[in-house]
């Protein structure tokens, strides 16, 4: 067995952490940072101690330290900081609790959905998301009825990673939320599921308010791969919004859609080059004889992007 020490490259952990009741901020700063380093669970008591440091620079570095590491100790600092009434110190924390990945560390999270601070609960949803604790589902729920929109946002973010059919009735009333940035993730959380009424209800946002929300609307039925939504791709084509006319494109591409060809190949006229360039590569997904003449049409386009794309939907079609 090897006597390795894996704290000897790092020093004196024992003056590492007397140095943590230094009366110089800067000091215990420093210390915070080299205990950090080291990486191992046996300093993590050390930094639950310094929680409470009157330093807010210090309070941060504790904040950035324990965020290195995945584990329930780290969860633990991180739920107490992200409270903190300095601004960086719970931001940092609210970016480490993202990060952690021990499913353990939801039961220290879910309480934060109680707290009066709407970060908080927001920076709770985010750090239960990608722990896909089937615990989080109910109170997910509820988050999603939260009087503030960045809440409702992260709360379909928790209940989306759980990719249960049963959620889909909550998921698909999201996308009517009055906030639009709500509907956008709303409609995107809608990609994991089969059902036609997911399909349906991410083709009427192509109709929404915000082109944004028809842009994300247009990928999502890219991904969800019905060849049913087809049609109304086809017609968003015409949306007044080129950004939407390229997620459509990249959609009906992916749908290998024979019937847009006709639609597609109009686009290769655009005045936007990078419609033009889209269409093209569409053409090059569907592979459709028809789309030949189209395509040969526009092999001298001014821009070299489009020409390249152009070459390649010809290569595809032999």
């Amino acid at each position: 067995m090897s006597n390795f020490d894996p704290f000897e490259e790092f020093g004196d952990i024992d003056g590492t952490v007397e140095r943590l009741n230094d009366t110089d901020s800067r000091v215990r700063q420093l210390a915070v940072i080299d205990l950090g380093a080291t990486g191992w669970p046996e300093v993590l008591p050390h930094l639950l101690a310094a929680i409470d440091d009157p330093s807010e620079a210090v309070r941060l570095q504790v904040a950035l330290a324990f965020a290195e590491f995945d584990s329930k100790e780290a969860a633990r600092g991180l739920v107490k900081l992200v409270t903190d009434n300095d601004e960086p110190v719970a931001k940092a924390a609210a970016d480490g609790l993202a990060e952690i990945k021990d499913p353990t560390a939801a039961e220290l999270i879910r309480p934060l959905l109680e707290h009066k601070s709407t970060f908080v609960r927001a920076a709770a949803l985010r750090g239960l998301r990608e722990l896909r604790s089937p615990a989080s589902l109910a109170p997910a729920l509820a988050a999603m009825r939260d009087q503030n929109p960045d809440v409702r946002a992260q709360a379909i973010g928790v209940v989306a990673y759980l990719k249960l059919e049963e959620t889909l009735p909550s998921l698909i009333a999201a996308t009517l939320d009055l906030d639009a940035g709500v509907r956008t993730v709303a409609i995107s959380a809608l990609s994991f599921s089969s059902q036609p009424a997911a399909a349906a209800a991410v083709a009427a946002a192509l109709g929404d308010d915000s082109w944004r929300v028809r842009a994300v609307a247009a990928d999502s039925l890219g991904q969800l791969g019905q060849a049913a939504v087809i049609h109304v791709l086809t017609a968003a084509l015409e949306d007044e919004y080129w950004q939407v006319q390229l997620r459509c494109l990249n959609a009906l591409g992916k749908l290998k859609a024979h019937a847009a060809v006709p639609a597609i190949s109009e686009l290769l006229r655009s005045e936007i080059a990078a419609v033009r360039k889209e269409a093209a590569a569409a053409l090059g997904e569907i592979a459709a004889p028809a789309s030949r003449d189209a395509l040969m049409n526009h092999s001298g386009d001014a821009d070299p992007d489009v020409r390249k794309t152009v070459r390649w939907a010809l290569a595809r079609l032999g």
